[in-house]
């Protein structure tokens, strides 16, 4: 049996209810983690369709941050239900950041000659948090632009002068927050933002705060990714873990448990990640 810890729902940037990841993952004999992009609100279906279809499931969430400036995500696994409140809570105000940054993205995208608006996300995407990922399939949709990975690296990029970034919570501070109400803090795909050695000067830090984990397997990695993210994780003490990354068809190239057709994640990763969370909490 494997896993894939790191996957999304039409609450956040996917393409799939939570339930429809539950049956995909039954499926495939996996275990599965719904890490829904700022947000809790997928998880009371997700939870409650894996009891339903006897799938083992982990409740999390995926987080924007900021480090020095850069961007990262931070995933919080094993969240119990008795916090989804205070999570969403904190997730409020950073939402709304968010929203403001897409409004004027989406203003600055038809002030250049694009045809598209904010009510026409909101109605592609009615479940969602809205990011450039559901801008980008509104603009595929209308031709602007041949693939989702084409409007990010085009007009969709931060050098090309539409997009400003809006302001996130510290990456220490998360960690700590995480921390606070029992969910497993696990740094998410770092090397898409950093190099190794950049990631090695930040953990000590990030260790202190209480982060757990690094994702040592996604599907960005190359083997030797892989290796270096498991040395890494080995020499800070942190526990593994790895997911897919999966968005359904807004990408299309990542499917649930193997990623591009390369990942295997076993399922002794989330065994240690839960074990790991049982002797910090006391909860199983």
């Amino acid at each position: 049996m494997q896993c894939d810890l790191h996957t999304h729902s039409i609450y956040s940037d996917g393409s799939q209810s939570p339930e429809e990841l539950i049956l995909l993952a039954k499926e495939h004999d996996l275990i599965i983690a719904l890490t829904d992009h700022n947000t809790t609100s997928g998880l009371p279906e997700f939870m409650s369709a894996a009891e339903k279809n006897g799938v083992c499931a982990v409740p999390g969430t995926e987080i924007s941050c900021e480090y020095e400036g850069r961007e990262f995500h931070l995933l919080g696994l094993f969240i119990s239900a008795e916090y989804y409140g205070r999570i969403e809570s904190l997730m409020n105000s950073f939402r709304a950041l968010k929203k403001k940054s897409n409004e004027d993205l989406i203003n600055c995208l038809k002030n250049a000659g694009y045809d598209i608006d904010y009510a026409q996300v909101q109605e592609k995407y009615p479940s969602g948090n809205i990011n450039r990922a559901n801008i980008a399939s509104v603009m595929m949709e209308k031709g602007y632009v041949s693939s989702i990975s084409e409007a990010f690296d085009t007009v969709l990029s931060d050098e090309y002068g539409f997009y400003v970034k809006p302001k996130r919570p510290q990456l220490a501070d998360l960690v700590r927050f995480l921390y606070s109400v029992h969910a497993l803090p696990v740094l998410a795909h770092p090397l898409k933002e950093v190099d190794g050695e950049y990631l090695k000067k930040m953990l000590p830090e990030l260790v202190e705060a209480g982060l757990q984990g690094i994702e040592t397997m996604h599907s960005s990695y190359t083997e030797d990714d892989i290796l270096l993210c498991k040395d890494i994780a080995e020499q800070f003490g942190l526990a593994e873990s790895g997911g897919s990354d999966y968005h359904g068809s807004i990408k299309p190239g990542i499917l649930l448990g193997s990623g591009k057709n390369g990942l295997n994640i076993p399922m002794q990763i989330y065994t240690d990640l839960k074990k790991r969370h049982a002797s910090l909490f006391g909860e199983s």
